[in-house]
């Protein structure tokens, strides 16, 4: 018995030994296991952190990719509009028309964009009376943009030269607000008067836009004009257009004046001129003839032009009350037989002065009473700004101002005209 138990002791002891020894392997082995899982569990997460780099890596390369082949697109564009643009040049034979630059008046431009509607209403005023003045005002169309419709239209008309302004850079304001349309406008400007001026070798330049139609004396009114242009280095530039040219306000086909306001909307511009404006050309159109050094702008009774584009750049502004109802002149005036020498800086001033002499003053309240019950010219004295739009608002005619001019003024003075009893009559508003 005694000897049974000490055999089951000793079994025990040694299945008690097994038992601990295969514990033993089996924690070494766990632990040789662990280790190497633990280096597995490293090397897998540097590769995921490789991988992941590799594939951020790809997605950027894609995206140079992607936008190098958006680069290489646009440039193909360009490229093939150029080639295109070459080959109707060298078919229209703009050479000729170059030539011609040399006995003309000045070179007509038609700044256009996208409104192919507008720009054929535009070119059908304009040719029904060109015929007699081709030599004179060789014709231009400035696409700014690549609008097909536009292009196409442009390039059907074969006594025409077509020219192309491609900017695709974006464009940043300079001031919260602005419309990015007017920085487009100043650059295409830029472009196409440096085209004219000096690639081409214009001596002068009338700038006309895509909504616009001309009047039957339109080219005669210009060629006369260039005349001022070269005698009176006062005159910056010479204008078709008239701000307060509404049908009640005009009369007098015959009259022009001098002006501190920049009227644009059909304007010439000497070479001499540009010279000094280029450089310093700013970059958003309007308003860029503002720092004038003292010279004027001369603008006629009558307007010359109408604009016809409620829907541009602009934004309709102002269409409805002030442009719509502009008047264009339908007298064929011989401007040839007329003497504009009191349009000269020395003889303005005293025949300008001599109008506001003579015309009688108004004073008080109910001008514009007032101003009907008077047979000849009136003048009304206005204080300020604000005195100024108070009387312009009565009479309806425009109370804008910019850089303290009121628009159409000379000197401060603004001239309107209107009939009274059968009998034309000036309105001199001018300041005290």
């Amino acid at each position: 018995m005694s000897k049974s138990f000490c055999d089951f002791r000793l079994l025990l002891f040694i299945a008690a030994a097994a038992f601990i020894y295969i514990q033993i392997q089996l924690f070494a082995t766990q632990s040789k296991y662990a280790d190497r899982l633990a280096a597995a569990v490293e090397s897998e997460n540097r590769c995921t952190g490789q991988m992941r780099l590799l594939i951020d890596q790809i997605s950027m390369q894609q995206q140079r990719i992607v936008a190098l082949e958006d680069e290489k697109k646009q440039l193909d564009e360009e490229h093939m509009q150029l080639q295109s643009l070459v080959r109707d040049l060298e078919r229209k034979g703009l050479q000729g028309v170059t030539d011609k630059a040399q006995v003309s008046v000045a070179a007509v431009v038609v700044m256009a964009c996208n409104r192919a509607d507008y720009l054929e209403r535009t070119i059908k005023s304009i040719l029904k009376y060109h015929d007699s003045v081709e030599s004179k005002y060789p014709l231009f169309i400035s696409q700014d943009g690549s609008d097909l419709q536009v292009k196409n239209k442009a390039l059907g008309y074969n006594k025409i030269s077509y020219m192309q302004h491609l900017d695709y850079g974006p464009v940043q304001t300079e001031r919260p607000g602005e419309l990015i349309a007017y920085y487009k406008i100043a650059s295409h400007y830029k472009w196409v008067l440096d085209k004219l001026f000096y690639q081409h070798n214009f001596s002068k330049v009338v700038i006309l836009e895509d909504d616009m139609e001309i009047a039957p004396d339109f080219f005669e009114y210009f060629e006369a004009a260039a005349g001022l242009l070269d005698k009176d280095k006062s005159i910056m530039a010479v204008s078709s257009w008239n701000d307060n040219g509404q049908k009640q306000f005009v009369h007098d086909p015959y009259v022009l004046y001098r002006s501190d306001f920049f009227p644009g909307l059909g304007w010439m511009l000497s070479r001499s001129t540009w010279e000094e404006l280029s450089p310093k050309w700013p970059k958003a159109y309007p308003c860029w003839l503002e720092n004038h050094k003292g010279r004027q702008f001369v603008r006629p009774e009558v307007c010359r032009t109408y604009n016809f584009g409620e829907h541009g750049s602009s934004l309709g502004q102002f269409f409805k009350q002030y442009l719509e109802p502009i008047k264009l002149n339908d007298v064929r005036v011989n401007w040839t037989s007329v003497d504009l020498s009191y349009l000269m800086e020395e003889n303005y001033l005293k025949y300008f002065a001599s109008l506001v002499k003579k015309a009688q003053p108004v004073h008080g309240k109910d001008v514009v009473l007032k101003a009907h019950n008077i047979g000849g010219d009136v003048c009304i004295q206005y204080k300020d700004q604000a005195d100024f739009e108070n009387i312009a608002g009565q009479f309806g005619i425009f109370q804008e101002w910019k850089d303290g001019v009121p628009r159409t003024a000379y000197k401060g003075v603004v001239v309107v005209s209107w009939m009274e009893k059968c009998v034309s009559q000036r309105i001199l508003v001018f300041s005290y």
